[in-house]
């Protein structure tokens, strides 16, 4: 071939080419190298955030608060759970039931709730005993006083369960026939819990455990007339009620927890339907501490506003909390959940 001369300019343009082409391969090579170590430092810190969350629930399950909360706080500390004790809380004033309505909150939909999913289900299921009982005597011919001997049964295993469960039994049979015929019952007991679970842990309280029916608090705990709930790590707490010192944050962070169920229930169904023992607890502990009807309405409207907030904000890390209570998982794959879906929020 002919060789052509290059001339000074090509020459020149020749070697800045050459230049940026190898600077170029350099700063791919570099950042591949970066990227590698970001994406191991990332699966460490993975590796050991799941360490610890395992840890924090053999904690648990040996009933081992002090260890828990703390492995819980520390790696909040070391900010790898963005979520624990971090929520942005409104400010703590006095605020009028007009400010609550601007807010979009009724507190007369979720303050007095009334189970009346339970009770209907209740009365049916009487009603369909006794229809039952008279359609028997009515095709098999039964005697009036086989027919009473059937009343006196059931009201003789009624007594018993009274006496020995305090109606533990007839709850534990109650609550698992509202489930066969409301289906939706056990989705909204888990969204009404999982509440209680996602704003303790976002205000600083640590979930121990959960159960989601009084078939599950049976397994778990073999004991009955105890209706599903979520219990938490709160020694701290518990102590400083039993030195009559409650401090103002512990009390705002008690307050949010119990008004947490009612306040889910009341976003996602337009009212509560259970949480009455929350409420009437609630209202008990303010009237233990002395408050005046003013001031505990200015701590339950402050609670209430937050809280609702606070479920608003975070409503779909809520529903992937809710599926993961359902399928069982234990509270620190719970936190995982919430963790995960925290991920991109612009604030917790």
């Amino acid at each position: 071939t002919n060789a052509r001369p290059v001339d000074g300019d090509a020459a020149d343009q020749m070697q800045a080419l050459r230049l940026f082409t190898c600077d170029s391969w350099r700063w791919r090579r570099t950042e591949r190298r970066k990227n590698g170590v970001g994406a191991m430092r990332a699966s460490v810190r993975t590796a050991s955030v799941d360490r610890t969350l395992q840890a924090i629930d053999e904690a648990l399950r040996k009933d081992d608060e002090r260890t828990a909360v703390e492995l819980a706080t520390s790696m909040a500390e070391e900010g790898k759970l963005r979520g624990f004790g971090k929520s942005q809380l409104v400010p703590k004033r006095s605020y009028s039931l007009a400010e609550l309505k601007l807010n979009k909150i009724d507190t007369t939909k979720f303050l007095a709730p009334v189970d009346t999913i339970v009770e209907n289900v209740t009365k049916n299921l009487l009603v369909a005993s006794v229809a039952a009982v008279a359609a028997s005597a009515y095709f098999f011919h039964l005697e009036p006083r086989q027919v009473l001997g059937v009343g006196m049964g059931y009201f003789f295993f009624k007594s018993v369960d009274q006496v020995a469960n305090a109606g533990g039994v007839e709850a534990l049979l109650i609550d698992t026939a509202v489930r066969v015929v409301e289906p939706t019952f056990a989705r909204r007991v888990a969204e009404h819990e999982a509440g209680h679970f996602l704003i303790a842990y976002l205000v600083g309280i640590l979930p121990k455990t959960y159960t989601l029916s009084s078939l599950d608090v049976f397994r778990k705990f073999k004991v009955l007339n105890v209706q599903a709930g979520t219990l938490f790590c709160d020694e701290a707490f518990q102590k400083e009620v039993a030195s009559g010192k409650l401090s103002s944050a512990s009390l705002d962070r008690y307050c949010c927890v119990a008004l947490a169920g009612v306040s889910t229930e009341y976003i996602r169904f337009g009212h509560a339907e259970g949480g009455t023992n929350d409420v009437q607890q609630l209202d008990a502990t303010l009237r233990a501490l002395r408050f005046s009807q003013k001031k505990a309405d200015d701590q339950v409207r402050w609670s209430v506003l937050n809280t609702v907030e606070l479920l608003r904000r975070h409503e779909r890390v809520h529903a992937s909390l809710v599926d993961a209570m359902l399928a069982g998982r234990s509270v620190g794959s719970c936190i995982q959940v919430i963790e995960d879906a925290l991920e991109g929020a612009a604030f917790v």
